[in-house]
This record gives structure tokens, C-alpha cells and sequence, in this order.
């Protein structure tokens, strides 16, 4: 028995030390057994090594190939064995039109089979094995949809966490060449489904076990930890080679300026805000001549074009602010879509639409800015784009070709109709024109309206077209140059517009590269401006890279007004290590990250400058989040009495100012000193009673806490001396209150009617 006893004690040693080889670190000898009965479990279902794991490379490749499958029709020997999918779908791990696959055709393949379920109910099964190997299952809408009861044969969630947190961030990380990645546990949270596991996540994500399956080190991480706001942060391993960098290349793009003002409340950080944003977006030699009083009309002139030139942006941070509002997220939206017409939609209700913030718009703006327009060929970004059919593919070859050599587009629908008339910009003219003459009981759904409205009325000049080459390839791309002409004498399609052909192949290629949604049997309908990525239909159209931000590129700069007032990491979340000058697009550190929700890599560009301001006087100030502290160069404005005249109505606005913050510092702080910015327009003496009177006591007042004695002292009124701004009244003590009930004297604190500044007398 003991002989038994030693092979098995053996056998267990042996599969634990085969476990912490595999960076699974059994705690003891009883986890051994654990997983051991699990092993014998799954060998008892049935399948032999069907149920094994499945890797990430492989699912890929599956889903490539159910992409030919779609389009081309290739492996149709596996794929049209399943059928139409219905119920479960797997979402993929890289960037790709369509997210979301059905489980049974991906699994089907890499298993060369289609007599299998789809579902949950064994580990065989396409849900369950997908699940089991760190893949997040979905409806056909990209919701995450786990099983409706617990299986014994499925993986428990924090090893999902690990495996799904290394198939969605760091391979994918690794294939970009990025030097690290940077997982946020509330998306991880929402992109699995979990529920009330953010304890588990941020303790898996920053454990060993991840370490060593990632093969990474320990990462950096945010805090508070744990919360859904929790940002791990792993550097990748280098990449293997390295960049020779030389001088032209250190100086290939501009220095990013961060910078934050800080300072108590009226010491001029919004002039102050307002000359740096100018002065980065336009030059030092501008902004050298815009200083001063007596140019402040023209620097807000100049700030103020800035800012209708899209070249400033200006965002007032509050408790409430959060990441979804500053960078992206997702917000309702009625109807179905954001393309074709909205005179012809149907409101079926909301869906999420993804809602682009300021700091992504701002960015987007300065990286795409170019001096030199005619170094480099770009598209018009606000232009919309439409889709176009020319013929039927195969069969109208020939008036395909005809557009496409005659620089024109062209359509048939709408009948034998000249609608060249200006009041047929309108829609319900249209209607009225097509039911008057051709069918009376038609809607405003009927093809011939639909198309002639938007071929007509609205495409216009300077709008894009793509022509279409069935649902899933473009094979030219125009700009529209002309309006609608009709042509009588056209062997076909007489309804007309001359466009200029930037891009042209016959054999075409594939609409996913721009548009995720597949083309609609519409001959002529405008694309969601929102799907277009332009970045790639310009490197469809001219080649070649996107441009990267130059030397030359004219500066952009957000401003942040209380930015000490947010929750820093709620805000920036990931994008926080990409404020850091070396981290900028072009740089060499260059950092891209994917975002959240449009799960694109995003960069901020070396032309795009940060300011922020501060108030010291805000409490929240003791709260600024470290992260921001490190990455921000902090510039103090403090009150400067000296700019103030001495003379004001025979008041000495100096000694004035000077006076009441030397008592301010003595009884609180120099953080919550008066700022030389109140008393600046104050030209006579009713102005600085005002300012004195609406301002300062109110501000002083809050300062103190409604302490009316320590405001007093602050003016220099005591409760028995000279009452110069405030006066005291001794209370009496009211009916039925014993006069000792209450030691010390009460007094009642009153704002004169008018003001003594004998002691500041000019």
C-alpha cells in the first residue's frame, strides 16, 4: 500500500511541476487532485481532442476564411454544411468589418466538421469550446451572451478573464508593434459581461498567473484599485529591431506643450489662457505684439478666430465628467442607421451610436493638418460620400464602363422625367411631380423618388462618390463636379452629373477597407459619415501612409478650464501616457492605442498642445490625480498689485489689494489670496465700492466659512473699532432664552451702506 502510495504521490508531484512549467501554480496538493478529476471529467464527455483548446491564430484564420466564403464562395465544401446562423456568434479578436462570427461554421472548420452543435451543452459543443479557449461569445448584434445556466465543463471566470484579456489586448497589442498596452477593467467588465467583478478582474490582471501566461511584466496600474476605472498598463517585449535615429528625424516634429496655470481666483489665468493658446497656435513674433492691456481687443479677436477655425477648443471640466464624454462612447440614436435619407426613415426605435468627444475630435483635426496642401493628396474629410450603381455587375458592363470613361455618373430610375427645375430641390415635390404624372399611388418609399431625390437634390458638388462593384467591392471613387442634367437623347440612364474620377480600378477592391456595412441594393444613397474611415480610403485612393504630423503642421490646442475639478483617470482612462511629449504620434516613442469603442488605434499628434487652469482656492485642488501632476508643466499666478493704479477715486487700489492679502495669508492661506483681476476695469470709485461690495466680501465670506469676525479682520473692522466695510451689532438676548444658556457674546454682522478706505486713501 505505501509502495501504491509513493507512485501516486509521484505522479501528482510530476503534474504539479508540469502545471507551474505551463504558469499554472497550483496552491497545493489538493488543486493537483482538483484538476486531475476535471481531466478524468472531460475524458469521460466524449470527443477526444475535439474539446481542446483552440488558438487564437486559428479562430483568425477560420474567420478569414468564412470571409472568402461570403464573398467568393471558397471552402464552400465546410461552410454550406450549417446553414443560416442563428443563435451564437463569437466576436474577433483583430479590427475587422464584421466582429462578429456564428460559432458552429468557425469551429467547423478548424475542426474539418459539421456535424456539431453550436451551443453550451457540452465542451464540444462550438459556444462552449470557443468560451473555454478565451473567446467572448455574442449575439448578432456584438452583445455578449454567456450561458443561461451553469455547465460544469466550462472554464471558470477568472481563468476567462486571463485568457480573454491576453486574445483581445496583448496579442493583438503585439501584432501592432506596440511597446505596451493598457487594459481598463470596466471595459474588460463590459466586453465579457460580467457582472460585480471588478475585484476579480483588476486581482487577475495584475496577478502572476496573467504574467506568465502573457509573458509580461508586473504592470503599472491606476488607482483607486480596484474600480472600473482601473488602468493596467504592461510594456511589451522590444521589438526586434531597433531604430537608427538621427538628428532630422529628432526634429521632425514639434514639441508638445502641456501646461498647466494654476493660481488663486483673479489673477488672470483666462487672459493668460487665452495669449499662450495663441501664442502656440500661431507663433512667439504674434503673440509678442498681442501683449499687453491695451492689445487685449485684439488678442481675443485673434483667439477668437482660432477658435471658428476649428484651431482651439475649449472644454470646462466638472465632477460629472467622464471618459465617454471626452474622448468616446456611445449614445442613443432613433432609426435604423445614419444612411440614405432622412426624409424616408422610419423611427424603429434607438440604437447606440458611437459619439465622438472633443479630445478625439481635436486630435483627429491636428493630426490630419497639413501647411503644405500640395506635398500631399487628401480628401475633403467633410464632404459626405455616396454610394453609386451604375449597372447591374456582369450584365451593364458596358454603361459601367461609359461613367467611368466619360467622367460621369448616371441613373435610370426616374422615369422620362426632366427634373432639372429648382423646385424639385425639394422632396415632396418630387413625390407630387412622380404621383401626377407616372404613379398616383406611390410613396415616398418608391424607388424612383428615393433615388431621383438623392441623385438629384441631395448629392451636391464636392461630395464623393463610390461606384459599387456588388455589396462587397468599389471599383472608382469621384468627386461630383457638376448638377443634375437630363439627356434626352441618351441610349440609357438619361438622369446625369459630371464627376471627376480620382481613383479607378477595374478589378477593383474590397469595401471593407473604408466601410464596414455592406453596400445596399440601392442605386444611389449616401454612406454614414460616421463608418467612413477616411484614413483608409485615402490610402485606397492616393497609396501610399497616412501622413504622420510634420514640422510644418500648424499648432491646435485644447484648453481645460478647471481641470483639477474631474476625476483624472475617469476622464483621459488609457489615453493618459499619450499626453506625454515622447509618447506623441511621430515621436520616437510613438504610442497607439485601441479605443473602447470604436476599436480603432488612436494617437495624440505632437501639434495638439494641452492647457489647463487651476483654481487654489478649489478644495478638489488636494485631489489632482499624480498621473497628471508628472505629465504637466505647472506654471503659479499670483496676484500682482504692482499693475494696479494707485490712484482711484483717491483710493490706492495697491495698498488696497495688498493689504487685504497679507490678513488672508495670516489667517488661511496664500492659496486663497485675491486676484489683482477684480479691480483691473474699476476706473472710479463707485467701481472698486462695487467690486467690493458684489466680489470680494462674498468670495471672502465663502472663504472663511461664513465666520463673520474673520472677514471682518480681513477688512480691518474689529467689533469695537472702526466699522469701515462692516459693522457689528451687539444681539440682545430673545424672549424666553435664559442669558447664560449660551456663553459669549452674539453679534449681527452687517455690510455698510457705504464704504470707509481712509485706510488705503491714494
Amino acid at each position: 500500500m505505501a509502495e501504491v502510495y509513493a507512485d501516486e504521490l509521484r505522479f501528482m508531484k510530476a503534474v504539479r511541476q508540469a502545471f507551474e512549467e505551463r504558469g499554472l501554480a497550483p496552491r497545493d496538493m489538493i488543486d493537483v487532485q482538483s484538476a486531475l478529476w476535471v481531466v478524468h471529467n472531460y475524458a469521460d464527455d466524449g470527443g477526444g481532442d475535439a474539446g481542446d483548446s483552440l488558438t487564437r491564430e486559428a479562430v483568425e484564420m477560420a474567420m478569414d476564411a468564412y470571409d472568402a466564403y461570403r464573398k467568393t464562395g471558397a471552402y464552400s465544401e465546410i461552410f454550406e454544411g450549417f446553414g443560416e446562423p442563428r443563435e451564437y456568434w463569437v466576436r474577433s479578436t483583430r479590427t475587422r468589418p464584421n466582429r462578429v462570427y456564428p460559432t458552429k461554421p468557425i469551429v467547423g472548420f478548424i475542426r474539418k466538421e459539421t456535424d456539431l452543435n453550436g451551443g453550451w451543452s457540452t465542451r464540444n459543443s462550438g459556444a462552449a469550446c470557443l468560451y473555454n479557449s478565451g473567446f467572448i461569445i455574442v449575439n448578432q448584434h456584438d452583445a455578449p451572451a454567456g450561458p443561461s445556466k451553469p455547465y460544469g465543463h466550462l472554464v471558470p471566470d477568472v481563468e476567462r478573464i486571463r485568457l480573454c484579456a491576453l486574445n483581445y489586448y496583448i496579442e493583438p497589442a503585439r501584432e501592432a508593434d506596440m511597446p505596451e498596452v493598457s487594459i481598463r477593467a470596466g471595459d474588460l467588465a463590459t466586453a465579457m459581461g460580467l457582472q460585480d467583478a471588478i475585484p476579480n478582474i483588476c486581482q487577475t490582471l495584475g496577478g502572476k498567473k496573467f504574467q506568465q501566461l502573457a509573458k509580461v511584466l508586473a504592470p503599472d496600474h491606476t488607482e483607486p484599485n480596484p474600480s472600473s476605472s482601473t488602468i493596467f498598463t504592461y510594456k511589451l517585449s522590444s521589438q526586434g529591431k531597433a531604430d537608427i535615429v538621427t538628428d532630422e528625424m529628432k526634429n521632425a516634429v514639434p514639441i508638445a506643450t502641456n501646461l498647466i496655470l494654476y493660481g488663486p481666483p483673479g489673477t488672470g489665468k483666462t487672459y493668460r489662457t487665452a495669449w499662450e493658446a495663441v501664442r502656440l497656435c500661431l507663433g512667439e513674433q504674434v503673440a509678442a505684439a498681442l501683449q499687453g492691456d491695451e492689445k487685449r481687443d485684439a488678442l481675443m479677436t485673434e483667439y477668437r478666430r482660432l477658435v471658428r477655425d476649428g484651431r482651439i477648443e475649449f472644454v470646462t471640466f466638472h465632477q460629472s465628467m467622464s471618459y465617454e464624454e471626452f474622448v468616446e462612447g456611445l449614445r442613443p440614436s432613433t432609426g435604423d442607421s445614419d444612411e440614405g435619407l432622412e426624409e424616408v426613415k422610419v423611427n424603429t426605435g434607438f440604437r447606440l451610436k458611437l459619439h465622438e468627444g472633443v479630445f478625439k475630435r481635436v486630435s483627429e483635426r491636428a493630426r490630419l493638418d497639413q501647411v503644405d496642401e500640395a506635398t500631399t493628396a487628401r480628401l475633403d474629410r467633410s464632404a459626405r460620400v455616396f454610394k453609386v450603381a451604375l449597372g447591374r455587375r456582369q450584365i451593364d458592363d458596358d454603361k459601367i464602363r461609359f461613367g467611368l470613361d466619360h467622367d460621369m455618373i448616371h441613373v435610370g430610375w426616374g422615369g422620362d422625367i426632366d427634373w432639372s427645375d429648382e423646385r424639385f430641390d425639394d422632396f415632396n415635390e418630387i413625390v407630387s411631380e412622380w404621383r401626377s404624372k407616372k404613379d398616383s399611388a406611390a410613396t415616398g418609399h418608391d424607388g424612383n423618388i428615393v433615388v431621383t431625390f438623392s441623385f438629384r437634390a441631395d448629392m451636391q458638388v464636392g461630395d464623393y462618390v463610390v461606384v459599387s462593384d456588388g455589396r462587397d467591392r468599389l471599383r472608382a471613387l469621384g468627386k461630383v463636379t457638376g448638377e443634375y442634367f437630363y439627356d434626352p437623347d441618351a441610349a440609357f440612364h438619361p438622369h446625369r452629373r459630371h464627376v471627376e474620377w480620382l481613383w479607378r480600378d477595374d478589378d477593383g477592391t474590397e469595401r471593407a477597407r473604408f466601410y464596414p456595412n455592406g453596400f445596399r441594393r440601392h442605386s444611389v444613397y449616401k454612406l454614414d459619415q460616421s463608418l467612413v474611415d477616411w484614413d483608409a480610403l485615402e490610402g485606397i485612393v492616393f497609396g501610399g501612409e497616412t501622413p504622420r504630423t510634420s514640422q510644418s503642421a500648424r499648432g491646435y490646442v485644447l484648453i481645460i478650464d478647471e481641470i483639477n475639478r474631474a476625476n483624472i483617470s475617469k476622464v483621459f482612462g488609457e489615453l493618459i501616457t499619450l499626453l506625454e511629449s515622447d509618447k506623441r504620434l511621430g515621436t520616437q516613442n510613438e504610442i497607439r492605442l485601441v479605443l473602447p469603442y470604436s476599436k480603432k488605434p488612436f494617437g495624440v499628434p505632437a501639434n495638439l498642445h494641452v492647457i489647463g487652469t487651476m483654481n487654489t482656492a478649489d478644495r478638489s485642488i488636494a485631489l489632482l490625480d499624480t498621473a497628471l501632476r508628472r505629465r504637466f508643466t505647472f506654471r503659479e499666478l499670483m496676484p500682482k498689485p504692482d499693475i494696479l493704479s494707485r490712484d482711484v477715486g483717491g483710493i490706492d487700489l495697491q495698498r488696497l489689494l495688498s493689504t487685504i492679502n497679507d490678513r488672508i495669508e495670516y489667517l488661511f492661506d496664500r492659496e486663497h489670496q485675491i486676484g489683482h483681476a477684480y479691480f483691473t476695469g474699476c476706473t472710479t470709485r463707485h467701481d472698486v465700492e462695487e467690486v467690493m461690495r458684489h466680489k470680494v466680501i462674498p468670495l471672502l465670506a465663502e472663504y472663511f466659512h461664513e465666520d463673520w469676525s474673520k472677514v471682518a479682520a480681513v477688512l480691518g473692522d474689529t467689533e469695537r473699532g472702526q466699522a469701515r466695510f462692516l459693522e457689528a451689532r451687539r444681539l440682545d438676548t430673545p424672549a424666553g432664552i435664559a442669558e447664560d444658556d449660551f456663553a459669549g457674546e452674539k453679534l449681527r454682522w452687517n455690510v455698510k451702506t457705504e464704504f470707509d478706505f481712509s485706510e488705503f486713501a491714494a
